[in-house]
This record gives structure tokens, C-alpha cells and sequence, in this order.
């Protein structure tokens, strides 16, 4: 009899698992979705620009049309959690070098969740502003780093706040007291994370696709952002350039999933091949990362989290066509 009731307490924790899982559709949901589930969600709003979070949306009218423009994303969805972008991230010494931009460690991760307020059960969808390319690749940086941490059951808005408030649903500028989460981070998924070694490897072996998401103009060496240390890219890197993931403004919507094949295939990027995905330090590279492994499903692409931040910090080898 007990091994019976045992069991059964086995299968009903398997069902709850699965019905908990089956909440979200897909990795990216429709403001119309998120509106009709909300109640069954936990919202996290991920922005740098963390007074927007209790601002309201600006509105311009257009002189010619006479049509009132959305031109200022403010407020959030009613109930959301704010994540400040600035502190999802962290620095530390790798190999007696500061790393900045780059994963903090679980304990640390774990504490900053949980001031957020995320419980360990939550189905979570991330929202960004939504205003520009830059803003949705912070909600892809965000959901690659819990899942990285044990976090499965999250997707994102597609095309944030933006989205939301052009489809005139209910915006609030008023913060609510925040109560601490029990949200904890998991066993560490390496499957999705590379290392300078990894990357080392996949040069020297040539049978891992490298995808540089950044504009051609830092892949191709023209300049270099300050704190990366040589220009060009990574021996043997194909460009994907993270403006073709999305819309470029708002609502900074992805593009779908099979024109971002096309536009794959047009740059000789092979969707079902072991891929690393890198940027400057680990933003951008989420957004193809995003697209590639959630939504096209290749489960074989990695993000190489330190980037070129952290390649050229340790003076590894780059190309480029100018001199």
C-alpha cells in the first residue's frame, strides 16, 4: 500500500511538473497571449533605464499625418518585476585579469533574483522596453542567463512594453513594494556556455560555426569599442549582424523564424551546425543565441560569455581586411 501511495505522490509531482511547463506556449510569446495568461505568469521587466519603470509612454504628434506617435516607452505591465539591467552582470578575475560584463557567480545570482522577487516555481516572461535591438537582446541576455542557472519555464515579449502599450492595454508608473523571492539557482547548464577554450578549440579544429553578431564595421576591423583591446574578429568567424534580428525601432519585434532562416542561409550560417554565438561582451550573442537555439531549436549553439572583451583581453589572435 505505501509503495502504491508513493507512486501515485510520484506521478502527481510529474503532472504538476508538466502542467507548470505547459504554461508558456514557446520561447517568445504575443502581447495578446501575455494579456489573456497573466495571471498565470510572472512578469520580470529587464532595463537599463530603470526610472522609465514608473514614467509614463510619450506621445508626439505628427504634423503632416496628424497621427499621435508613440516616441517614449515608459511605465510597465501591471504587477511586473523589475530586473536593472546594470546588475545582471558582474566582473571578476579570470586567470589574474579583470573580466568585466560577464557572469556573476551562483550565489550572487541567486541573492540578486531574489531581491528582484522571483520564486523558484515561477513561469516568467521577460519584458524589455522594446525600443530598439539593444533592448531585446538585454531580455535574451537575461533568459539565457537562468536558464543557465536551472531556470526553464520563461519566454519573452515579443516586442516589449512597446508592443503593450501600442496595443493599448493597461500601463502602470507605480512601483510596488517588492516582498524577497525563495528563487535558486540551479547545477550550472555548460551545454550553452563557452569559454576562451572552447572558442580556442573551434578555431584551431574549424568544425564549430563562429557567429560574430556584431555590425560589419567592428567585424571587418574599420573600429573598435574601448574596452576591446585589438580590432577585427575571430579567426574564422562569419558575420551575422545583431540589427537583422529585430525590427530597427519600436516595437523592436524579432523577425520571424523563417525569414531569420533565410536570412541565415543568405550569409552561409548553417541553422543546424554546432554554433558559439559572441559580440563584444556576451549582450548582443544572446540574441542570436536566442533565435538560433529557443526558437529555431538547434540545441548545439553555445554563447561565448566574456567575448571579445575577454579574447583580446588575453591578446588571442584576430583577423581583419585592413591594415
Amino acid at each position: 500500500m505505501k509503495i502504491k501511495l508513493f507512486i501515485l505522490a510520484i506521478c502527481l509531482m510529474g503532472s504538476f511538473s508538466l502542467q507548470a511547463a505547459s504554461v508558456l506556449p514557446g520561447p517568445l510569446v504575443e502581447s495578446d497571449w501575455l494579456a489573456k495568461n497573466i495571471d498565470k505568469v510572472v512578469i520580470l521587466d529587464v532595463r537599463k533605464d530603470v526610472k522609465s519603470f514608473t514614467s509614463k509612454p510619450g506621445y508626439k504628434k505628427d504634423k503632416k499625418s496628424g497621427k499621435v506617435k508613440l516616441v517614449k516607452v515608459g511605465g510597465h505591465i501591471p504587477g511586473a518585476l523589475l530586473v536593472n539591467y546594470k546588475k545582471v552582470r558582474t566582473k571578476k578575475m579570470i586567470d589574474g585579469r579583470e573580466v568585466t560584463r560577464i557572469l556573476p557567480n551562483k550565489a550572487d545570482f541567486e541573492k540578486f533574483m531574489q531581491s528582484v522577487g522571483l520564486n523558484k516555481d515561477d513561469n516568467v516572461v521577460i519584458v524589455s522596453k522594446g525600443s530598439s535591438n539593444s533592448d531585446m537582446t538585454m531580455a535574451t541576455r537575461l533568459y539565457w542567463q537562468l536558464k543557465y542557472f536551472g531556470h526553464q519555464n520563461q519566454a519573452i515579449l515579443n516586442g516589449g512594453m512597446a508592443q503593450w502599450i501600442l496595443d493599448k492595454r493597461k500601463v502602470n508608473s507605480k512601483a510596488k513594494k517588492v516582498k524577497e523571492g525563495n528563487w535558486l539557482a540551479q547545477s550550472e547548464d555548460k551545454s550553452i556556455f563557452a569559454s576562451s577554450e572552447d572558442v580556442e578549440k573551434a578555431v584551431k579544429a574549424g568544425n564549430i560555426q563562429l557567429i560574430d553578431t556584431r555590425s560589419p564595421s567592428l567585424y571587418h576591423g574599420i573600429w573598435r569599442k574601448g574596452y576591446v583591446y585589438s580590432k577585427g574578429h575571430i579567426p574564422g568567424a562569419k558575420n551575422y549582424p545583431n540589427e537583422l534580428l529585430t525590427q530597427p525601432k519600436l516595437p523592436a519585434k524579432f523577425v520571424s523564424a523563417n525569414n531569420t532562416k533565410t536570412l541565415l542561409s543568405s550569409l552561409n550560417i548553417d541553422t543546424n551546425k554546432e554554433t558559439i554565438t559572441y559580440c563584444n561582451s556576451g549582450h548582443l550573442a544572446a540574441g542570436s543565441w536566442f533565435l538560433m537555439s529557443e526558437v529555431l531549436g538547434n540545441k548545439n549553439v553555445k554563447m561565448y560569455d566574456g567575448s571579445m572583451h575577454q579574447w583580446t583581453l588575453e591578446k588571442r589572435k584576430t583577423d581583419t581586411l585592413l591594415k
